[in-house]
């Protein structure tokens, strides 16, 4: 029975032989010249300006996040899309609408949430409830 997994087993040590051969030819034939420009940061050819720890907006990760969000959807839709008129040949084309019309609604009410808190506006208002009160002001 087990015989049956002794081609998986020799195509991983095969695979494992194989990579470790490469790498240790390319260690071999490889040029060995360190320099110090080659330590620093690439930038596109660019030379590297300031340093690498920065500040960056929050804000960029909450867009992109929502983006992966819908561009996921895509993905999820589109082979529905693509099988939804044998579906309906078949006589399930109203439950595969339903369900991706349940599967839309999930993600508008996603983007009207989002779309109400705020998270897509990329200049945030302070609300008054939020700012230092005018003793907190005095008391600095």
């Amino acid at each position: 029975m087990y015989f049956q997994f002794a081609n998986v087993l020799v195509f991983f040590v095969l695979s494992f032989v194989f990579v470790g051969a490469l790498l240790a030819l390319a260690s071999l034939l490889r040029p060995s010249n360190p320099e110090p420009i080659k330590l620093t940061t690439y930038e596109c050819g660019e030379p590297p300006t300031g340093g690498a720890w920065i500040n960056f907006n929050i804000r960029f990760y909450l867009i992109a996040i929502i983006f992966v969000i819908f561009d996921v959807e895509i993905a999820f839709i589109y082979p529905v899309a693509a099988v939804f008129k044998e579906w309906v040949n078949n006589g399930r084309g109203v439950f595969a609408l339903v369900e991706i019309a349940v599967f839309l609604l999930i993600l508008f009410v996603g983007l009207a949430y989002v779309w109400a808190k705020g998270d897509l506006d990329w200049l945030k208002r302070v609300r008054e409830s939020d700012a230092p009160s005018e003793q907190v002001k005095e008391a600095a």
